[in-house]
């Protein structure tokens, strides 16, 4: 070989070495074999043998997910897929929405009939079975869509849909069971953004509903082709968002009337990146949680590459990010990471507030649990079980459910690469992968959770590539069930079949001086020696949303003893005569 072909030879190994090295900035520094605590690695509790069944195909349930994927490897080609369960028709079933995107209108692959709508809405007919009503409905809209969040934004009694999307977001307002596009007039529609996740919370406690936006990142097809992202033996591939500026996230101000006002700036949740003035956020994921038990929203939001935000509510209209003081914004290592879905909740039943976020493949599912001070967290994933156990999984869904009702809140995670090809290049990676189903063994237990491998549960388990989750009790049994949104295929609808046993209580709340959903209030039930508590936030996980009614598990109990509900606008209620295993329909008083 001559010299100027060694040469070459060496400069297209360093080449392909350093782009596989920028595959890999997406892994935490911390090396991945770093030793881990003894503590929290195995359990002496079980799991119930729990059995969920797919019952997809004979629920009626045919929609699949297209991503308009034509080879260029696009980055929201593998970010889409939210899904929600809601009541859009008042007869009291949860009833189900997918969020679907679409081919680019620049793309030269064969397509079939485009169809009359990118949102597909399954009414819940009763007994687990669904009809797709999305045209009698009225809910067409041609998108590249992403999630959605639904809420009763106007206190008319009829839960109204945000959706969004790549290239300018959709509020429908719900007339009576059909849908009509107010975007335009409320002036929601963000502009030529890319959106992901949404959620409505009543910041101001006027007793309307506002709407929080996240964006990704400042995206177009001519940016992301400039990218240029390869992977040895691949070819192109889809780009970590370091390399993508970032946005700044919505906040819109409910002015009444179907008006909002877009208050971001003066509310203080445009963060800009202090070395280079431009925006920090690359967002994908939010919770609204009281993480201080002051009456008033907070919001956490999960970046990717970039640090996470806690925006604390200074109950003036303004909030104040806190999140590296709050030691939600980094690792364990003083690291970003690349978060994607968040959920926070009670999981322990003592008060303190748990933050769970999907990381990359290689980074742990984080479990930020508050300590003394509320606005104080710890990363304790590797001791509660959760961190071995998920760390070669890429998560994008988190979500905290009771799913056998033992009154101890599960955790489970929508998992799932993206790209393709990634075995080719990691061996020790698959593009679908299997869900993760944690069990809540309580505060004996060795570790905190233990993850699920019944095979009664292999339905849920099986590998997909997975990115929303939400749940919902789909046929008035109780318990709840699942439903895991897939990229480029069809979604899973599963069955709990759970014979615990187990008692339960159901709440479903009416606002009347707090917003009619009663989001952001907070349900406390005692149950023995326990005060469980739970909050009203459906729009939870990634891209997605639960059901609105809440559900408590009792384990053996038969019995309750005081509930009160912290109603949204700061007012308290006891409430008497709670049926156990029955729903309990509770109007705020006026």
């Amino acid at each position: 070989m001559t010299r100027r072909g060694i040469a070459v030879g060496v400069i297209v190994f360093v080449v392909c070495v350093l782009a596989v090295g920028l595959w890999l900035r997406r892994a935490p520094s911390a090396p991945p074999t770093a030793p881990l605590p003894v503590r929290g690695s195995t359990s002496s509790a079980a799991p119930p043998d729990v059995a969920f069944v797919d019952i997809t195909k004979q629920a009626g349930i045919t929609f699949s997910h297209e991503n308009g994927a034509d080879g260029q490897k696009l980055l929201p080609e593998t970010m889409g897929g939210g899904v929600v369960f809601f009541d859009y028709n008042n007869d009291g079933r949860p009833d189900l929405l997918f969020v679907d995107s679409r081919p680019w209108p620049w793309s030269t692959r064969p397509r079939a009939a485009a169809p009359p709508s990118r949102l597909v809405l399954y009414r819940n007919d009763g007994g687990g079975h669904f009809t797709d009503a999305t045209i009698e409905a009225g809910l067409v809209a041609d998108i590249y869509g992403m999630g959605a969040a639904a809420a009763d934004y106007d206190n008319d009694g009829w839960v109204d849909l945000f959706v969004t999307g790549v290239g300018g977001n959709h509020l429908f307002k719900n007339n009576r069971g059909r849908f009509a596009d107010v975007t335009a007039t409320a002036k929601v529609g963000g502009s030529d953004r890319w959106s992901t996740c949404a959620t409505w919370f009543d910041y101001d406690r006027d007793g309307d509903l506002d709407l929080f936006v996240c964006n990704y990142v400042r995206w177009s097809k001519a940016i992301d082709l400039e990218q240029d992202f390869r992977l040895v033996g691949i070819g192109r591939a889809y780009g970590p968002p370091r390399t993508f500026e970032g946005t700044f996230p919505f906040l819109y101000r409910n002015d009444g009337g179907g008006r909002f006002t877009d208050v971001s700036a003066a509310a203080g949740v445009q963060v800009k990146n202090p070395a280079t003035g431009v925006p920090m956020a690359k967002s994908l994921g939010v919770a609204a949680v009281d993480l201080d038990a002051d009456g008033w929203p907070d919001l956490v939001v999960a970046n990717d590459t970039v640090q996470n935000f806690v925006f604390r509510n200074t109950r003036d209209g303004r909030f104040e990010e806190i999140g590296a003081r709050a030691g939600v914004a980094f690792d364990a290592y003083g690291n970003s990471r690349s978060a994607m879905g968040v959920d926070a909740a009670d999981f322990r039943n003592d008060g303190s507030v748990g933050i769970a976020i999907g990381n990359f493949a290689n980074e742990m599912t984080a479990l930020y649990v508050s300590q003394q001070d509320p606005l104080q967290f710890a990363d304790e994933a590797i001791v509660a079980g959760i961190g071995p156990k998920s760390r070669g999984a890429l998560t994008f869904g988190v979500l905290f459910f009771d799913y056998d009702l033992d009154g101890r809140l599960d955790l489970l995670t929508a998992n799932g690469h993206i790209e393709e090809a990634i075995q080719q290049v990691q061996a020790s990676q698959q593009y679908a992968q299997p869900p993760h189903l944690f069990w809540n063994a309580g505060a004996s237990a060795r570790s905190t959770f233990v993850l699920m491998s019944s095979p009664r549960a292999a339905d849920l388990l099986r590998p997909m590539v997975a990115r929303g989750v939400a749940v919902a009790d789909i046929d008035g049994d109780g318990d709840l069930d699942v439903v895991l949104s897939g990229v480029a295929g069809p979604p899973r609808l599963l069955r709990n079949d759970q014979q615990t046993g187990h008692h339960w209580v159901r709440l479903a709340l009416t606002g009347t001086r707090a917003n009619r959903d009663a989001i952001g209030s907070v349900v406390e039930v005692q149950a023995g020696n326990d005060i469980i508590r739970r909050a009203i936030m459906p729009a939870r996980g990634y891209l997605s949303q639960s059901e609105l009614p809440v559900t408590i598990g009792l384990g053996d109990r038969t019995t309750i003893g005081k509930v009160r509900i912290l109603w949204a606008d700061g007012s308290a209620q006891d409430v008497t005569q709670v049926a156990v295993d029955a729903t309990t329909r509770v109007i705020q008083p006026r």
